[in-house]
């Protein structure tokens, strides 16, 4: 009796193993990557995206540098009317994009210029294209390559942020953005993606060799700032 029950055990759980070999997960199981029931994806997508990044490829790089620009410093200024002087206040943003710009001279920028929407489009055009060449002298003067500035033909008045009819100090404006990289060549990063997004925290790191002393007994210098 004991040894009909075991039998039968036997049977039901090897016909359960088959229907499970047989199921579609087991299938997908047994022809492809571990995790990709998780994420629906294939490791291949993975290391493509991993190696554009790396090697400095794609859209995605140029936008996440972008946003870092924009997060970390001002990246708009602001002009009088009819005007393509740079004030104290626009002078002290542009200063602040030129020290961040200083710190990643793979990256080209432009700057794009707009204006109010008094006048008429076709002298706003120019005069919005005359403000961004107004900042990438300045940006130049501050010791930036003319090489990775670019002013472009300007929106004019075709994206304002405040909509009227008006004057609007806010509409006259140039934006600076990260527009690629130098030479047109993506590859210059050969890989050193991370080097050049944490570059002050990898120039912060300590020498190995300052770490446990030296014979000397004299404290290790500090890392620089």
């Amino acid at each position: 009796m004991k040894t009909t029950a075991a039998l039968t055990m036997t049977a039901v759980l090897a016909l359960s193993a088959c229907t499970q070999a047989d199921s579609p997960a087991a299938r997908n199981f047994n022809t492809r990557e571990a995790g990709a029931e998780i994420d629906s994806g294939y490791f291949g997508n993975a290391t493509m995206n991993n190696t554009q990044v790396q090697s400095g490829q794609g859209h995605n790089m140029r936008v996440n540098l972008n946003q870092r620009f924009a997060n970390e410093v001002n990246t708009m200024v602001t002009f009088p009317f009819n005007s393509t002087a740079l004030d104290a206040n626009a002078r002290a943003i542009l200063q602040q994009q030129a020290n961040w710009i200083r710190q990643f001279p793979e990256i080209r920028f432009k700057v794009y210029g707009h204006t109010d929407l008094v006048g008429s489009t076709a002298y706003n055009r120019r005069l919005g294209l005359r403000r961004a060449e107004a900042v990438v002298l300045y940006l130049t003067s501050q010791g930036i390559s003319r090489d990775r500035l670019e002013a472009v033909v300007s929106f004019g008045e075709t994206q304002p942020l405040v909509v009227t009819q008006g004057r609007e100090r806010r509409n006259r404006r140039t934006v600076t953005e990260v527009s690629g990289f130098v030479d047109g060549s993506p590859m210059l990063l050969n890989g050193r993606y991370a080097e050049v997004i944490f570059r002050e925290y990898v120039a912060s790191a300590t020498p190995a060799s300052a770490v446990g002393g030296g014979g000397g007994g004299g404290a290790a210098p500090a890392a620089g700032g």
